[in-house]
């Protein structure tokens, strides 16, 4: 007696997967017209088609995307890179990307690095190699070797999240730089005159707070009294850090944080000394999440439009994807100082 194997025992004896061909046999139907029921439903039958999806939803079988993209040379994958998703401001901007991306048919990839430059260098040897329609990037602070891969490779990369005039290829962003300044300006038209910061040790932190130091020497502003923490910041950090500040014996009227968390914890801490917010102590804040509005008191922050950002990268990427010119590569978005009650 012998005995016929099903489609999906046989092929898991030999690669572990389900085939077209098995999908095909199950089918009726040949090889190629179950690819093209696959890939291009319109070209065939209702029920060439209804045939196909049953066995393909008996099987279990997923096509083959990659195999499809190398005729096209389009996968409809596009990878993002983001140094953490601990962060709620790095995730506005991921969905963003990811619902402008899934309205025009793309779907994301994510890749967290860390802030290891080296992360990022493995991360993207791997994706490049996996020739997505397009990438990503936090940040404009790449490796040489990084910066040189990703234009050699063609690939159509967006670096966001930060602002200079020579981009990989194309950016959205706004100047941390510029962020320090007029923080510092708004400090100083406050009348605020012994000043703090609490910074995360990320490059875009750093930027910032140099440029608030230096605008705050500008301005005739004693030394700024600074507490650097680890990235990515948590609200703890941000208790802690007032802790030190305070210790220093020297007078402070204003702090400005990195992040919207290290400035809850300054807060935090604050209220717990009996430090009134804002009478003895203005806290700003950087990200204006969700949760800055309905503090009390609410919090003062740079907002910065994580949504903009995704939502004009998605539309680069999915431009240059489709063979369209990019005329304007370079987006400043730009930031506001939104002020609150706790300034």
């Amino acid at each position: 007696m012998v005995t016929t194997a099903s489609p999906s025992r046989r092929a898991r004896r030999g690669s572990g997967a389900v085939t077209l061909h098995d999908v095909a046999r199950l089918a009726g139907v040949a090889p190629i017209t179950a690819s093209r029921a696959v890939n291009t439903p319109e070209r065939v039958s209702e029920d060439v088609l209804k045939r196909v999806n049953e066995a393909i939803a008996s099987t279990g079988y997923v096509p083959n995307r990659l195999a499809g993209s190398l005729a096209s040379t389009r996968s409809r994958l596009v990878a993002a890179v983001v140094p953490t998703l601990s962060g709620p401001i790095f995730l506005a901007t991921v969905q963003a990307l990811t619902d402008a991306l899934a309205a025009q048919g793309y779907q994301l990839m994510l890749g967290q690095t860390g802030y290891a430059g080296s992360r990022e260098d493995d991360l993207l040897d791997a994706i490049i190699g996996r020739r997505p329609d397009g990438i990503v990037l936090t940040g404009v602070m790449h490796s040489a070797e990084s910066r040189r891969r990703l234009e050699a490779s063609g690939i159509p990369v967006v670096e966001t999240w930060d602002l200079t005039d020579q981009p990989v290829d194309m950016l959205v962003g706004f100047s941390h730089v510029e962020v320090g300044r007029q923080v510092a300006a708004f400090f100083h038209a406050r009348g605020r005159r012994a000043w703090a910061l609490v910074s995360g040790d990320d490059e875009r932190a750093r930027r910032r707070r140099t440029a608030f130091e230096a605008s705050a020497q500008a301005l005739g502003v004693g030394p700024v009294l600074a507490k650097v923490v680890p990235s990515p910041t948590t609200l703890g950090m941000g208790r802690a850090a007032l802790v030190e500040l305070l210790a220093s014996g020297q007078a402070v009227d204003a702090v400005f944080c990195s992040s919207d968390l290290l400035a809850l914890g300054v807060m935090t801490e604050a209220r717990a000394r009996g430090i009134d917010v804002p009478g003895q102590l203005a806290v700003l804040g950087f990200g204006d999440i969700d949760f800055a509005a309905d503090l009390h008191p609410a919090l003062s922050t740079v907002r910065i439009h994580p949504d903009l950002v995704g939502q004009r990268a998605a539309a680069f990427i999915v431009a240059r994807a489709e063979g369209r010119t990019v005329s304007e590569k370079i987006v400043d978005i730009g930031f506001t100082i939104v002020e609150r009650a706790s300034t």
